[in-house]
């Protein structure tokens, strides 16, 4: 006979050991995932190997695209498969990326009471926090264990293939490789309605291997990339007007005319199904968008064409009306989530001013919502600044100087400079960044820069500037600066912007938030 005492210390042994279990899956979970996060920066293109190719002038091809178009098929998909995915595909230099957040919110309240589309996609770039943000389905990351799961299932097909193929072949790098797995991702989790923001220019980019994307649309375009795409508003349109397809219906917001007659001749040679330049929609009257501004009711007004033009493929009850929006549009602009664009925080006596501006448009318009937000508040104003690796980075700062000062509301009593690589290893693996100089930041070289342009465009200024050796030096610099002002009584609320990099708004939101990912 089992005595009660034995039974109960079987009992918790067999706890003990499922806990034992339970805690082994966990870690090897976890594992796995920093796993793909690291295999993954391996595909990162160092920075010593962007500089050669600078110095030889050597550019982007549609080589690059061809290996791409042979590494989906190495995975196992067609363009057939893609097909299914009705990709809305933007591109753009200022606005993209809010155009498509606001399409995916446009669709998401419409699947919530139609249930069409069945899935929603969303591939965008850069990521804030986690690399998973990239790739969205219904508006969510995809979590860390699938991210894991499809991130070694691309990976291993390609290994696979590696090993028959006569042809050597390197796997994608970064951004390519991601967005090749987005694929992956979107057909697995039967996604039907797919939004595409492009990386960088458009003809040459890897999100341009799709033939038949359901609609394409292109944002305002201005002078970014220089490098790569060309230093002439004609010739950066002609990149971006690139994702333009035989058949396919295309909307453009209003261009310079320089860039718009490339973009008209573009759609042409591509015979497009239809060309429609879309204008500010009067059917948002009423409807609060945020920031209230020219610029961005521009990107509603072309997300709304995107939205319809996708519906009417998927839903055949769908019929647009010309007076006034559908109530799912409206809820989906006026509740779309597009963090670290034009975002307040309030922290106690500091109001955080997020906007991830990093072209020479998109800065113009950062310093304007931030002079508007606060002209008319009491209290001092600091500025922090980063934009490493860009070329165009002094011109940058120059531009966002211009436009504060012609505002003349609004003076920046501190700026402050730091770089955004995190200052000690044991960070989020996810903010690895090896395209940018590592001695350049160890050394401050281009804050350093940014500090003495500063004082060449404002020699009498009784701006105080920092240089400081990380974004949480500068977050400590901002709340001293504001514990001070409150012993004193000197000061009010703190209004700081900060600004010139998607990576630094992302830095400063994972400091604010200590959020896995956004």
């Amino acid at each position: 006979m089992i005595s009660e005492v034995g039974v109960g210390v079987g009992v918790e042994l067999q706890q003990i050991e499922e806990g034992l279990t339970r805690l082994r899956w966990v870690e090897v979970a976890v594992q796995t995932r920093l796993d793909a996060i690291n295999l993954l920066n391996t595909l990162q293109t160092p920075y010593e190997v962007l500089k050669k190719r600078w110095d030889a002038n050597i550019k982007l091809d549609e080589g690059l695209n061809q290996e791409i178009r042979k590494c989906l098929a190495r995975i196992g998909y067609s363009q057939r498969d893609l097909d299914k995915l009705n990709i809305v595909h933007v591109a753009g230099t200022k606005g993209k990326g809010g155009t498509c957040a606001y399409v995916d919110s446009m669709l998401s309240h419409y699947r919530k009471s139609h249930g069409i589309p069945h899935n929603i996609g969303l591939f965008t770039s850069p990521h804030l926090i986690a690399v998973r943000e990239r790739i969205r389905i219904n508006s969510a990351p995809i979590s860390a264990d699938l991210f894991a799961k499809y991130f070694f299932e691309v990976w291993d097909r390609l290994e696979s293939a590696a090993a028959t193929s006569d042809v050597p072949f390197e796997k994608p790098v970064y951004f390519r490789y991601l967005n090749l797995m987005s694929y992956h991702v979107f057909l697995q989790e039967n996604v039907d309605a797919a939004i595409y923001e492009v990386g960088v220019g458009g003809e040459y980019d890897s999100t341009n291997i799709v033939d038949r994307p359901a609609v394409t649309g292109i944002s305002t375009l201005g002078i970014d990339h220089t490098f790569t795409l060309g230093d002439t508003i004609d010739k950066i349109a002609w990149h971006k007007a690139g994702i333009q397809k035989k058949g396919v219906p295309s909307f453009t917001v209003p261009q310079l005319p320089a860039a718009m007659q490339v973009v008209e001749k573009r759609a042409e040679e591509r015979s497009v199904k239809s060309f429609g330049v879309v204008g500010l929609d009067s059917r948002l009257e009423g409807v609060k968008i945020r920031p209230d501004a020219p610029f961005q009711k521009s990107n509603a007004s072309l997300a709304i064409a995107l939205t319809e033009t996708l519906l009417k493929t998927l839903d055949p009850k769908f019929c647009p009306d010309l007076t006034t929006l559908p109530k799912e549009f409206v809820n989906g602009l006026e509740q779309v989530v597009w963090r670290g664009r034009c975002e307040t925080k309030v922290d106690g006596e500091i109001t955080w001013y997020l906007d991830g501006a990093h072209t020479a448009d998109s800065i113009v318009v950062a310093a304007q919502w931030f002079g508007d937000e606060c002209a008319q508040k009491s209290g001092p104003r600091i500025l922090i600044f980063n934009q490493q690796g860009h070329r165009e980075s002094v011109e940058l700062l120059e531009g966002l100087y211009n436009a504060i000062k012609t505002q003349n509301s609004v003076k920046f009593d501190h700026v402050i400079f730091c770089p955004t690589v995190p200052p000690f290893q044991a960070f989020k693996k996810d903010h690895v960044n090896l395209s940018t100089d590592s001695s350049a930041v160890a050394g401050l070289t281009m804050q350093n820069t940014f500090a003495e342009k500063w004082r060449i465009l404002d020699p009498s200024s009784s701006t105080t500037i920092h240089v400081l050796p990380s974004v949480e030096a500068a977050f400590d610099c901002v709340r001293e600066l504001s514990a001070q002002g409150r012993a004193t009584k000197e000061s009010g609320q703190v209004h700081a912007l900060i600004t010139g990099s998607v990576h630094l708004i992302g830095r400063a939101l994972g400091i604010l938030e200590s959020a896995e990912a956004l």
